[in-house]
């Protein structure tokens, strides 16, 4: 076995970084290694000062971390195949065409609120420019475990959800569990990420946000579990301090646990200079900390159940 590698591309990475690369390959063993790459910069704020990620030499990176015996990647894809299916278009499609401004002075007005998940190619198509346009972070292209909603109205788009991976390293939550290292490593997928939350702008009613909000935490689990084949048992999400207060999470019964020290989800070294964030969670079970410590099992099915 070779010597573990310890700086790639002039990049010095920690022991912990090399740890959080390994669990990603484990963690999602069906991506291509194209796509294990760029969630990997993701995680680990690798990028290139326009902000694009350094796939290239993350790609590179895996392969020698392959040759030391330190990952497993997936077989590499033959030439000719679609490397990155899940790549969605920037083309600009017409987002809000037809619709009036939406008014109600409180959320039972406007009947029932009920989130849709994304089913056909045009639906995910409109998803996604909704956030790309009126999303202060935009739509970047998401991999791994995720789940997406539309929040809706008769009939009608009010909103967006997403939910996805969980952030690697978050102190304040991670020491409000009360786990190891080891107990991280391997329960981390418990926790799901309120990673995209938009309310549509010509949208003003009052409390559906709190109203989505409680309506994917009585969801979320079964629709988790269909899909990827365990309960997660933790929700949590960051709240830009500098643009928002949290009302519609504190309505929602969400607990602030703090703030980020002001870096990207997976930064350890600083290196990407961010607005201090709050950090929210939302237990989905009362037992959660003693699934997340790994005293108690956690539901999964295999998938042929």
């Amino acid at each position: 076995m070779e010597k573990p590698i310890k700086e790639f591309s002039g990049r010095a990475f920690s022991p912990e970084e090399i740890e959080l690369i390994q669990w990603t390959v484990k963690a999602y063993p069906k991506l291509t290694r194209k796509e294990l790459a760029k969630t990997i910069c993701e995680f680990l704020g690798w990028a290139q000062i326009s902000g694009k990620p350094k796939t290239q030499q993350c790609l590179s990176m895996l392969k020698a971390l392959e040759e030391s015996g330190t990952v497993k990647l997936p077989p590499a894809k033959t030439k000719g195949n679609n490397e990155n299916p899940r790549h969605t278009s920037r083309e600009s499609v017409p987002a809000h065409e037809g619709n009036e401004n939406i008014h109600s002075y409180e959320v039972i007005e406007c009947g029932r609120v009920e989130l849709a998940p994304p089913l056909t190619a045009a639906e995910n198509k409109q998803w996604s420019q909704y956030v790309r346009q009126y999303h202060a972070l935009g739509c970047a292209t998401q991999f791994g475990a995720q789940i997406r909603y539309f929040i809706r109205s008769q009939g009608q788009d009010l909103g967006c959800l997403q939910f996805s991976a969980s952030a690697w390293a978050l102190a304040p939550r991670d020491t409000w569990i009360g786990w190891t290292r080891e107990q991280k490593k391997t329960r981390l997928h418990l926790i799901v990420n309120n990673s995209r939350f938009l309310i549509l702008p010509w949208v003003q009613i009052k409390n559906l946000a709190s109203r989505a909000l409680a309506s994917a935490a009585r969801r979320i689990q079964a629709d988790w579990l269909t899909a990827y084949c365990y309960e997660p048992v933790l929700l949590e999400t960051f709240v830009d301090t500098a643009q928002y207060k949290g009302i519609c999470y504190r309505a929602a019964n969400w607990e602030c646990l703090g703030v980020t020290r002001g870096r990207g989800r997976q930064d350890r070294h600083n290196a990407c200079a961010l607005t201090e964030k709050a950090i929210y969670v939302y237990p989905l079970q009362r037992d959660f900390r003693e699934i997340l410590q790994g005293e108690k099992p956690f539901k999964a099915v295999t998938p042929d159940e």
